[in-house]
């Protein structure tokens, strides 16, 4: 009895072990990469180079205007006619005319940019100015209520003030009231 436990137990970790790896390899999605792909990987170049990039833009460039050329003999049937090549040669010195009217426009935007600078410039300033205006205000407004509440600061004091024995000094509080009364007289 204890051998065909022991067995069965064996037999079911193996299983279970290829289970798992099986389950990983599904999981993980194929059996990854070979040590050779992974080292190819990792020593490609990813430097970044103007000149090359430029060279390739010309080769696909001429490629592109060969491709045009050999549909151009299709569409025609011609393939050696001297007048087609001149045809292809004269479109070629449209585009690069193109091109130069393209710098123009290139001075327009030029000299849009410089109008678009200055009225930044003007919505700047006016913004600027603007701010100055508010912190103007800002800063008489500022000292208004600070002079008030000096005023208020020193009534107070003034209203509050105690004789030695603890009795509220009268005068003060009489000249307020006379201040009052007569503003009130001023105003009507």
């Amino acid at each position: 009895m204890t051998k065909n436990t022991d067995e069965r137990s064996s037999g079911g970790d193996h299983h279970k072990s290829q289970l798992k790896k099986k389950k990983n390899v599904s999981r993980l999605g194929g059996s990854g990469l070979s040590l050779a792909a992974f080292a190819k990987a990792k020593s490609r170049n990813n430097n970044y180079n103007p000149a090359i990039i430029k060279r390739q833009k010309e080769f696909h460039k001429n490629a592109k205007n060969v491709n045009k050329f050999k549909k151009m003999m299709k569409r025609e049937n011609q393939p050696n006619d001297p007048a087609l090549a001149q045809r292809l040669i004269e479109n070629l010195n449209e585009t690069e005319g193109d091109k130069e009217k393209d710098k123009g426009e290139r001075r327009r935007k030029k000299d849009s940019a410089f109008s678009l600078e200055e009225l930044y410039k003007k919505t700047n300033e006016e913004k600027e100015k603007e701010r100055r205006e508010r912190e103007a205000a800002l800063r008489i407004k500022k000292e208004e209520t600070e002079k008030a509440e000096a005023r208020r600061k020193a009534m107070r004091e003034k209203m509050f003030k105690k004789t030695r024995k603890g009795q509220p000094v009268m005068k003060y509080r009489i000249e307020h009231l006379l201040e009052t009364i007569n503003a009130a007289d001023k105003k009507s």
